[in-house]
C-alpha cells in the first residue's frame, strides 16, 4: 500500500487515479498508523511552503513522515511537497520544512511567474525514478519556487525556466519531483509506476532538522 499523506492540501485524488492507474494500491490518509504500515508514502502539494507545514505540524504528520523516511520507506514529495522535504524555505514569511534533504527553496528568477506548462527536464544521473525515460522527458510544472539542494548530487533532472533548477531530487530513498506527475501523460505515469516499484530499504541518510 501506497500512503498518500493528507494533510488538507493538494491534488490527492489526481494522485490516488494515477497511482490506480499503474497497478498500484493507494490510501488518501491521514491516520498515523496507517502511515506507519505503509511500503512507500507520497507527500502531494498545491499551494503556499508556511501554510502546509503548518497543518502538517498540527497532526503530527511530520514527525510521522520523518520517521518513516528515517526507516528507509521510499518517501516522494510531489510539487510543493518536493519542497517541504527540504530544510526550509522563503516564501511570505518563511518557514522550516522537513529537513529530509539539505537546501532551502526560493523564488524561481524567471521573468513571469509562475511558472506553468510543460518543460523538459534533462536527467543528469541515473535514478530508479526515472529508469526507461531515456536522457529527457517533459513534465506538467506549475510553481515559483524552486529547490536549491546544498548538494548539487541529490540533482537527478533538471529544467529551465529563466534559470536552471532542480527538477528531480533524490537522495537515498527521499525523492522529489517539482512538477505534476499525475498531470504528465504517459511519462509521467512511468515515473509514478517506477515509485511503485521501489521496496523498503535501508535508511537514508539525510539533513539534520534544525528549529527555526
Amino acid at each position: 500500500m501506497i500512503a498518500i499523506v493528507d494533510y488538507g492540501m493538494g491534488n490527492k485524488r489526481s494522485v490516488e487515479k494515477a497511482l490506480e492507474h499503474v497497478g498500484a494500491q493507494p490510501r488518501i490518509t491521514a491516520d498515523h498508523g496507517e502511515l506507519r504500515t505503509a511500503e512507500a508514502l507520497i507527500l502531494p502539494g498545491v499551494g503556499a511552503f508556511p501554510e502546509a507545514m503548518r497543518r502538517l505540524r498540527a497532526a503530527g504528520l511530520d514527525e510521522v513522515v520523518r520517521e518513516r523516511a528515517g526507516a528507509g520507506v521510499p518517501v516522494l514529495g510531489i510539487c510543493l511537497g518536493m519542497q517541504l522535504l527540504f530544510e526550509r524555505s522563503s516564501e511570505h514569511e518563511g518557514e522550516r520544512g522537513l529537513g529530509l534533504l539539505a537546501g532551502e527553496c526560493t523564488a524561481l528568477r524567471a521573468p513571469k511567474l509562475p511558472h506553468i506548462g510543460w518543460n523538459e527536464v534533462t536527467f543528469t544521473r541515473e535514478s530508479p525514478l526515472v529508469e526507461g525515460l531515456g536522457a529527457a522527458a517533459a513534465f506538467y510544472h506549475v510553481h515559483s519556487f524552486v529547490c536549491r539542494p546544498a548538494d548539487d548530487g541529490d540533482i537527478v533532472g533538471r529544467g529551465d525556466y529563466g534559470e536552471p533548477f532542480a527538477s528531480i531530487v533524490e537522495r537515498g530513498h527521499v525523492m522529489g519531483a517539482q512538477f505534476h506527475p499525475e498531470k504528465s501523460s504517459r511519462d509521467g505515469l512511468a515515473l509514478l509506476r517506477n515509485f511503485a516499484r521501489l521496496k523498503i530499504g535501508i535508511p537514508a541518510p539525510h539533513a539534520q532538522h534544525r528549529a527555526a
